[in-house]
This record gives C-alpha cells, structure tokens and sequence, in this order.
C-alpha cells in the first residue's frame, strides 16, 4: 500500500466515524461497509478530479435574446440582452443577474459607450437635476425657460405667439 491509498482510506474512516457520531444518524450496522466503501470511492474520485472543467464553461460563447440595434430601439427602455425584457435601466438588472456593466458589454460584445439608461429616462433625470439647481456653478441662479408659458396659462392668459414670416 502507498502512502497515497492510506491517507484516502484513513480520511475515508475519519468521515465516515464524524457521520456515525451524529446523534441525529439511524443506521444499522449492515449499512456501515457499505457507507465506507462509498465514502472512499468518494474520495478518491475527488482527489483524482480532472482540473481542466471550468474552462470549458469560461470558454462558452453567449448570444443576445436581441440584437443591440433593436435593444436601442425604442428611446424609452433598453431591452436587456440577456432575457428580451425592456427596463428603463439596466443596472439593477444586471446586478441581479451577477454582472457588472463592463462585464455585460464584453459578453455581448458592445461597445464601451453603450447605454445603462434609456434615453428618455436619463433625459427626464437632466431636466428633473437642472430645474432643482444641480450642475450650476456657485453664484449662479437657476434658470427656468418653460415657467413662463405655463404661469400665463395659470392665470388664464393665452401664452404669447410668435408670429411666422
């Protein structure tokens, strides 16, 4: 016997005798060769295990449930790659599914400046960011441009025409 089968054998009786010792174990004593034997096939299957795997699954190619031309389609979602669903962003989705923004795009292999937001939505978020004053400079006021059109309709004035020549 090499010092290889010994170390597999003694840690197959060691494992074996832990599983014996829980109280919460009901066995016969028939059962007991047989658990061993399968506790150091076992083991020996482990420690025999080819190391090569997971490289096949790192290997794997992935492709989109659509193309990136139709998951920029629409200006108000971007459907995911990975499932076809639309969301407005792509982050938590992302997350969700483990993967970072870099990761997603290397995947499906999109460009670096590929969009997480819709573009509507990141829009909506600018124009929400602007009309509370984030982005100015200090000193600056905030600007409002569509307040006067809509304060003359509060008061019940039309709001001015421009003429056209």
């Amino acid at each position: 016997m090499t010092d290889e089968t010994t170390n597999t054998v003694e840690l197959a009786t060691e494992l074996t005798m832990a599983w014996l010792s829980n109280p919460n174990t009901r066995t016969s004593a028939e059962d007991v060769p047989a658990f061993l034997k399968s506790m150091h096939d076992a083991v020996i299957g482990l420690s025999t295990a080819p190391i090569e795997a997971p490289t096949e699954e790192a290997a794997a190619e992935f492709t989109g449930a659509v193309t990136a031309r139709k998951s920029l389609s629409n200006p108000d979602v971007i459907i995911s790659m990975i499932d076809g669903k639309p969301y407005k962003t792509l982050t938590r989705h992302l997350s969700t599914n483990g993967l970072t923004p870099a990761e997603y795009r290397a995947r499906y292999g999109l460009k670096a400046d590929y969009p997480m937001t819709a573009p509507s939505y990141s829009a909506m978020r600018r124009d929400m960011a602007k009309k509370i004053g984030l982005g100015r400079k200090l000193g600056e006021k905030a600007t409002v441009k569509a307040a006067a059109p809509a304060s003359a309709a509060k008061r019940g004035r039309p709001a001015k025409e421009t003429e056209s020549a």
